[in-house]
Parts: structure tokens; C-alpha cells; sequence
């Protein structure tokens, strides 16, 4: 992940009409300082926040310290919602560098209407800021703590979790999490440590340990792993991601979902179960979903953008697809 590595060359985003380096996803541009694009938490009190006007509830701690002091973060509530009713949470983790952050990452997702119309919370999380003030998570030895800070974002996560559950009505077996890039190296991890936590994940673009006894999951997972066939960042066909403190190899996408159907008991090869249109400037239903069968603790998905990138132009298509995935496989 060599600064520079892709020299200036840019993602536009078609549908958004914004155009952004591809750092936006894993950070391989010049170095520039990042913001997190959260707003500061509210003071701590007994009773729960109300929403703004955008459904948006900042975040609070009475605790010290606080966790959230450096890294805030704010819940969308859907209109309408009914508080009472335990209702399904989101994760929803941005990539490397450039100035990449939970903000940014909505406007390439679009979850939000999703989140309004299926009444569900969702959370953009912010990474933690390194040495060139890039925001990033501490995912596999591949990606992307490049400084070796070794900071605990799989506590970080919990805390948040537990925290958004002390204010909100939130269902146990239905927190999910979807990650792009360096966010998805984050999410194989949060299915490998905390799969207590979370009942399935969408990586998009990244890839599992590459040592498959650093992962150890203690409970049923659900995985999906969507990647174009034509990513030259992280590679469908694995490689190895060298910058700053880290050089380490990676799997490819075909191993990172066989190394998921191990671990959940599938009993069968990989078929093509169904293909979804989900690139704005891929003609025709461009992404192969692949599925492995008899799968005993979650199902495991090789979702395959036939001439897609690192950073495809997602249409309006991507979040109800997430959405259905992860609907599909709650907690049992």
C-alpha cells in the first residue's frame, strides 16, 4: 500500500456526481490530513438523547473515560421509529486515508434510506488518526495499522455496541456490520473476534488473515465477501500489501471465502446461486453470487464484480443488496 502506488489516478463516484481519490478507499495517494465528520458527543445524561432533525442521536458516556471522547459517533434513528421495539443495527466501517471517514463513506453506501425504510440504526464509525493523520482500522496484518500502533478497535467496536444498546432498543441477533477496504480487512476481523457480537458481514474489497489460525471465532457468522475480478488494489487473486511497518500477503477472495465455508461447516462447492446488477457502469447484472451449501454455523457468499475495480461506481442497488443479506441471516 505504498503511498503513491496508484499515482494520482481517481474513482468518480458517477451516481453522486463526487469524484474522489482512490485513497477515499484504502489510502495509496499522497498523504493528507483527514476529519472525522462526527459530531462532538452530548454531556452525559441518565435519559435518552433525542434525535435531530436528520435522525441523527450524538454520542454520550458517563463513564470515564470516555471512549468516545476522541472518536465520536452518532446513530441514525429513521423517522418514525418506535424506541420500544428492538430493532436491527448496522456498522458501517470507511477505508484508508485521504481524508476518508464515516461521512464519506454514507455518500458511496447510501444506507441511509435503506435504514429508513427497513427501520434499522446504523453507525458510521471513525477510525483512529496515524502518524500522517490518516483515519484507519486495525484489521488483519495486512491492513492498515501501518505504524503498528496496535490500537484495540475490536474493544473500541464492543464499547460502541454496548454503548448505542444503552440508549436505543437494539435486537442481539441482528447487529451487522459491512466494511470497504481497509474497513473490510476490519470486518473479517470483527467476524473472527467477535462473532458473539456480530450475526453476519459484508467485506467489500478486502480480504481475511492469511493465517487462518489468527482467526478463531467463537460463535455463528454469516460472511460475504464482494469483490470486482479486476481490483488492482487489493487483488482478487491475493498478493501481498507492503507500506510503512506492514508487509504482509493476503488471500485471495476465492480462499477468504473458502476459509470462511471451514470454519462454518459447508458440506458442498461453491455454486452460482444468483447474479444482482449492482455497478451503475457495468452493463447488465455484472456481479456473480456464488453460495456454499450445508453451512452449519452461517452462510458464507463470494459475491464477483465481472470487470470491476477496487472501488466500483455503485448504483442504488448496493444497500438494498446489503440489506437483504444481512435480513436474511440474523442470529439463530
Amino acid at each position: 500500500m505504498a503511498r503513491g502506488l496508484l499515482k494520482g489516478v481517481t474513482v468518480k463516484l458517477h451516481a453522486l456526481g463526487l469524484v474522489a481519490s482512490t485513497a477515499l478507499v484504502i489510502g495509496l495517494a499522497s498523504a493528507c490530513s483527514s476529519s472525522s465528520g462526527s459530531a462532538s458527543p452530548t454531556p452525559a445524561s441518565d435519559a435518552a438523547p433525542a434525535a435531530n432533525d436528520a435522525g441523527e442521536v450524538d454520542a454520550e458516556d458517563a463513564a470515564a473515560p470516555d471512549p468516545f471522547a476522541a472518536r465520536p459517533y452518532s446513530v441514525f434513528v429513521p423517522p418514525g421509529h418506535d424506541s420500544a421495539r428492538p430493532a436491527p443495527l448496522v456498522l458501517a466501517f470507511h477505508g484508508y486515508g485521504d481524508g476518508d471517514n464515516g461521512t464519506l463513506l454514507e455518500k458511496y453506501f447510501r444506507i441511509k434510506p435503506i435504514a429508513s425504510s427497513n427501520d434499522f440504526l446504523y453507525v458510521t464509525p471513525e477510525g483512529s488518526k496515524d502518524k500522517h493523520g490518516e483515519q484507519f482500522w486495525n484489521g488483519t496484518d495486512a491492513c492498515c495499522d501501518f505504524d503498528a500502533s496496535g490500537v484495540d478497535d475490536v474493544a473500541y467496536v464492543r464499547a460502541l455496541v454496548a454503548d448505542v444498546s444503552k440508549k436505543h432498543a437494539v435486537d442481539p441477533k441482528r447487529v451487522y456490520a459491512v466494511g470497504l477496504s481497509g474497513g473490510a480487512f476490519f470486518v473479517h476481523r470483527l467476524a473472527c473476534e467477535a462473532s458473539d457480537l456480530f450475526a453476519a458481514v459484508v467485506s467489500v474489497s478486502g480480504a481475511t488473515w492469511s493465517d487462518a489460525s489468527r482467526c478463531k471465532p467463537a460463535g455463528h457468522i454469516s460472511v460475504a465477501e464482494l469483490h470486482g475480478e479486476e481490483d488492482d488494489v487489493v487483488l482478487y487473486a491475493g498478493g501481498t500489501l507492503k507500506r510503512g511497518k506492514i508487509n504482509a500477503t493476503y488471500p485471495s477472495a476465492d480462499a477468504t471465502a473458502a476459509h470462511w465455508a471451514t470454519y462454518n461447516g459447508c458440506t458442498g462447492p461453491r455454486a452460482q446461486a444468483a447474479t444482482m446488477e449492482l455497478v451503475s457502469t457495468l452493463a447488465g447484472e455484472e456481479t456473480r453470487v456464488e453460495r456454499y451449501p450445508g453451512c452449519t454455523r452461517g452462510a458464507v457468499e463470494l459475491w464477483s464484480i465481472a470487470g470491476g475495480g477496487h472501488a466500483p461506481s455503485f448504483g442504488s442497488s448496493l444497500a438494498p443488496a446489503l440489506w437483504s443479506f444481512f435480513s436474511a441471516h440474523p442470529k439463530p
